[in-house]
């Protein structure tokens, strides 16, 4: 990871220890195995990947509407805030509602328009992986992904904000993705990672730079125009503003 001087001058001390951390446990894949291979897989093409196709009315797979987008189903791997797979993820794949993915492949037509892709992260979360976070918060001690993940916002605070105990994703009309720029074949520099929970990550954070600040209002412009409506503390989180759920919240797993 290549790092500007006068962008880690913004950074707080704590998130510059979390990046130093990401490097060291990934230079130590190859000896320990401290985090799985699966953690780095982007599944951008999903024709291998067996969908039991068992949805419930009103749902779709993402690559179905939407094949020419990157997908990184993080809470399928162990690379995330946990530090392990979260239940519920039997597959690295994204479904939403008809209504939201009918709008968001709207989002990535525009966006390929200008020589952007979308990346998903994630998108309808079953219930019970929203009890697995709370689970998991639950143990004071499991701290071991905090250098990477929530570096400044202590564990007990983390659902103060950051998550929720419950999940407009389960409701199957938000989504968690970023741009990648289609001439570089890389991510867009959003000034701070996905599922980075704190201050580093809000919209309009002066933690990060103004180029960084205009890439995020460009994915948010364009997400708004498709009716997405954004969450100010995280940059990469959208929900459909029409959605059809409003109310219900859905357990069926991911597969």
């Amino acid at each position: 990871m290549r790092i500007n001087a006068g962008r880690a001058a913004r950074w707080p001390s704590r998130v510059i220890a979390g990046i130093a951390a990401f490097g060291l446990l990934f230079g130590a894949v190859g000896m320990t195995g401290a985090i799985s291979a699966s953690a780095t897989r982007v599944y951008n093409n999903l024709n291998g990947i067996e969908k039991k196709r068992q949805l419930p009315a009103g749902f779709v797979y993402a690559d179905d509407v939407i094949p020419k987008a990157q997908y990184d189903i993080r809470y399928y791997t162990d690379y995330n805030f946990v530090g392990a797979r979260i239940d519920g993820y039997e597959a690295p794949l994204a479904i939403m509602t008809k209504e939201a993915a009918g709008a968001l492949k709207l989002v990535s037509a525009d966006l390929a328009k200008k020589g952007y892709m979308l990346k998903i992260y994630d998108a309808y979360r079953p219930s019970k992986a929203v009890a697995h976070f709370i689970r998991w918060a639950k143990d004071t001690d499991d701290t071991k992904m905090q250098a990477v993940f929530y570096p400044d916002v202590a564990k007990s605070d983390l659902f103060n904000g950051y998550l929720a105990k419950r999940s407009g994703h389960s409701r199957g009309s938000t989504v968690d993705l970023t741009l990648v720029n289609t001439y570089a074949g890389r991510e867009v520099d959003m000034g701070s990672p996905f599922d980075m929970l704190g201050p580093i990550s809000a919209h309009g954070s002066k933690l990060v730079t103004a180029a960084q600040r205009a890439n995020r209002a460009m994915l948010k412009a364009a997400m708004a125009r498709r009716g997405f409506a954004a969450y100010n503390k995280e940059w990469w989180h959208y929900t459909l503003a029409k959605e059809p759920f409003p109310k219900r919240y859905f357990d069926f797993d991911v597969q």
